[in-house]
């Protein structure tokens, strides 16, 4: 490549405000989890910022103009965010009122042939008209035996909710059955 292709390469690298820790300074538009809430400067890698936090739209470049905006608007962004915190709760509280169960194959010891995992758990709670994602579903395992759960939902990085699952043995129909 020669020096003047290199030069144009590097470019779009020159452009982006270093940080102090020679990363990229960047201000977040939506919470990232474990990286910042809206309106916070943050300094990540250039890799990071360029594959991931601009193309999906959650920052954008810490210029001078931006920062100033966030400052102008910090209060509202905290009104905004505490409004989707509350909404989160009570859908913490609604969720904690659900009470879901799945049937599945089970042994006469009360052990599942397979198991109940997020999928199940997020079907099952479609057709009460609740939609979740299977990442917001926090398992230690799956579920391999009969009986009363108490599953963790990550709604937000401040608020988890508690779901009861009841894991019942499949009904089984009284023709097919050996000795019936």
């Amino acid at each position: 490549m020669s020096n003047a292709a290199t030069r144009r390469a590097n470019s779009h690298f020159k452009r982006l405000p270093k940080g102090s820790n020679g990363g990229i300074q960047l201000l977040l538009i939506h919470n990232v989890e474990h990286l910042g809430k809206q309106g916070d400067l943050v300094e990540v890698k250039p890799g990071f910022a360029l594959n991931y936090l601009l193309p999906q739209g959650l920052a954008t470049i810490a210029t001078d103009h931006h920062k100033r905006m966030v400052e102008k608007h910090r209060e509202k962004l905290r009104e905004i965010e505490i409004q989707k915190l509350k909404s989160y709760q009570d859908q913490a509280d609604e969720l904690a009122k659900q009470s879901i169960t799945i049937e599945a194959n089970a042994n006469d010891e009360g052990h599942l042939y397979g198991s109940v995992g997020p999928h199940e758990i997020v079907e099952s709670l479609k057709s009460v008209d609740i939609h979740l994602a299977q990442d917001q579903i926090r398992l230690d395992g799956p579920l391999k035996e009969l009986g009363l759960y108490t599953v963790k939902v990550h709604l937000h990085s401040e608020v988890e909710a508690s779901l009861k699952v009841w894991v019942v043995p499949t009904v089984a129909s009284e023709t097919g059955e050996p000795g019936a």
